[in-house]
């Protein structure tokens, strides 16, 4: 499983990378405006999200947050897609922003089941 640390530069660098694609789909028209208002609230929330989980209060807490960024995640892996099925870029252009949401949805899915696990075996008391 990827290092705390790691996961938290790797968010943070995502979110560099989709700031500069909606800078740059921005002044096309108001339907990549559109798009790119939601592209940047999900790609950018995935690593506040996971940084804010890293001060989590309590397990919880934590798995709240990395709940949350998941979901941001998996929203942004859609806005990224629909990028691509609209015509707006073309896949070699998303490849590798469509890959790297991948791994963080696969990651961060890895994260929350471990934690979700760990907290249903002390519940149970076992």
């Amino acid at each position: 499983m990827e290092k705390k640390n790691d996961l938290c530069e790797r968010t943070f660098n995502f979110s560099v990378r989709i700031y500069k694609l909606c800078k740059e789909l921005d002044t096309k028209s108001i339907n990549e405006t559109i798009i790119c208002r939601q592209l940047i609230k999900s790609g950018t929330s995935i690593g506040a999200n996971i940084e804010e989980g890293q001060a989590g209060q309590s397990r919880l807490d934590f798995l709240s947050k990395y709940n949350i960024a998941l979901k941001e995640a998996r929203e942004t892996f859609y806005w990224l897609k629909l990028l691509v099925a609209a015509e707006v870029l073309p896949k070699n252009k998303l490849g590798d922003l469509l890959n790297e949401c991948n791994e963080l949805v696969a990651i961060l899915t890895t994260i929350v089941k471990k934690v979700r696990n760990e907290k249903e075996y002390v519940r149970s008391g076992k």
